[in-house]
């Protein structure tokens, strides 16, 4: 592993933001865990508090929010790779969606900056069932999405988090983009069998059109506009073309991704779905 001080974090609190921090941190590395609330300040929507974070960092972390695919997202990042290389900072990784033409067009106004970087590009995230947004279906016995009968090959958050920790620590990864799937295509009615199973109860899915998950989701208070493009972004990806498998994270970590047997038998295990 190569020592490289001071690493930015961005959304540090998050899904993947937490667990990259707490790799870092127990490979001795020294982290700078932006978030909108905590000691460093980093927010997204606050350009003001980009720089400060980045100053004196060696590397970091970049997970925008809310998604890459999103209109603001490439004028954001041309600004934070113009700021990060302005700072310094010799090395940046990069969480990117899987097949998402919206997201390549974000990693390319970063890439502008030239400064080292490493784009990883994720399949839907198993922990979605457990920490996200399917969480309370889950927690219900059903849950509805905008997938029809598609297969997903779910990967594990933290299968992801060792790959960017490697990207950020080790050579040989710089200009790279790394595609991370799980081992095999899940439906999300076999998803939610496998939850049932790990947890002893039913949990069902339920398939529905983009149109009705975005009033779904303005019943939850998400405006009009976000809901249908959160709806649409959802439908998109979920249309059969990302359900191929890679295998970047056995290439890169020397090991099998997790399957989506085991995370859920471990994550009720957890009591993370106790009723």
């Amino acid at each position: 592993m190569t020592t490289i001080g001071t690493v930015l974090v961005t959304a540090a609190t998050g899904k993947t933001g937490r667990r990259v921090a707490r790799r870092l941190a127990a490979a001795g590395a020294d982290v700078r865990a932006g978030s909108r609330g905590g000691d460093v300040r980093f927010d997204w929507e606050d350009e003001s508090t980009w720089e400060p974070a980045l100053r004196g960092a060696d590397a970091a972390y970049v997970n925008y929010f809310p998604d890459l695919a999103s209109p603001a997202a490439p004028p954001a990042l041309r600004t934070f790779g113009r700021l990060a290389a302005g700072t310094g900072v010799g090395r940046l990784v990069l969480l990117s969606g899987r097949g998402e033409p919206e997201a390549v067009v974000a990693e390319g106004a970063l890439r502008e900056s030239a400064v080292d970087l490493t784009v990883v590009r994720a399949a839907f995230f198993a922990q979605n069932f457990s920490e996200g947004l399917l969480h309370e279906g889950v927690l219900a016995g059903e849950f509805a999405f905008p997938a029809g009968a598609t297969a997903e090959p779910f990967v594990d958050a933290d299968d992801l988090a060792e790959v960017v920790v490697a990207a950020l620590t080790e050579p040989g990864h710089g200009g790279a983009v790394h595609e991370l799937t799980g081992p095999r295509p899940v439906t999300f009615a076999e998803a939610a069998r496998e939850i049932g199973r790990a947890t002893g109860r039913e949990v069902r899915y339920v398939p529905v059109e983009a149109g009705e998950y975005a009033r779904m989701l303005e019943g939850y208070g998400l405006p009009a506009p976000e809901a249908r493009w959160l709806a649409d972004l959802f439908a998109g990806l979920l249309d059969g073309h990302n359900a191929s498998v890679t295998d970047d994270v056995e290439r890169i970590l020397g090991r099998a991704p997790r399957d989506f047997t085991e995370w859920a038998k471990e994550t009720a295990a957890s009591g993370t779905w106790d009723a």
